[in-house]
């Protein structure tokens, strides 16, 4: 797993170039905000199986017919099944918060995910409405920890969203 230091001297040192002023300025902006990065992660953390709860009945509030009788979360497998990805993905994105850098995600839960889901019958529009409202969540739960400026929150939780999502080819 990458961060972004590491990512950014593995790309310098490909090309074979010192770090220029943009390299000095993203390690600066990287720094600037890793306690807040880290007070992020302590926030989910602690609120982790709240925030997975709060969004999965949210996501069956706003599509009742996943649990119902023939529906994807339908049967307490599923269901649980359902929650588990949830939390799988609000892991792997607290790493990638840490980490400044979404590559965590790539390698440990997209490579391949969204083929698995439709090899199964999963359907990937409820997935990714989930992760966009667990995103909402964490923001929220992260400025009630004190961090006034949650823009990085979005990254991850819109790389998931961008890699499950259907693409044109």
């Amino acid at each position: 797993m990458r961060d972004a230091v590491t990512t950014l001297i593995k790309n310098y040192d490909v090309v074979g170039k010192y770090f220029d002023r943009n390299a000095i300025d993203n390690l600066k902006s990287y720094f600037e905000t890793g306690t807040a990065r880290v007070q992020a992660a302590a926030a989910i953390n602690a609120n982790a199986a709240a925030i997975v709860k709060k969004a999965g009945s949210a996501l069956f509030e706003e599509l009742p017919e996943l649990i119902r009788p023939g529906g994807n979360a339908y049967t307490t497998r599923r269901y649980a099944a359902c929650l588990r990805d949830m939390d799988y993905y609000l892991r792997y994105a607290t790493y990638a918060i840490v980490a400044a850098n979404t590559n965590v995600l790539d390698e440990r839960v997209l490579q391949g995910l969204r083929e698995t889901y439709n090899s199964l019958g999963v359907p990937i529009a409820p997935t990714v409405r989930g992760v966009q409202i667990m995103k909402e969540m964490v923001k929220e739960e992260v400025a009630a920890a004190g961090v006034a400026n949650t823009a990085f929150i979005d990254e991850p939780f819109d790389h998931i969203t961008r890699e499950l999502s259907e693409q044109d080819v």
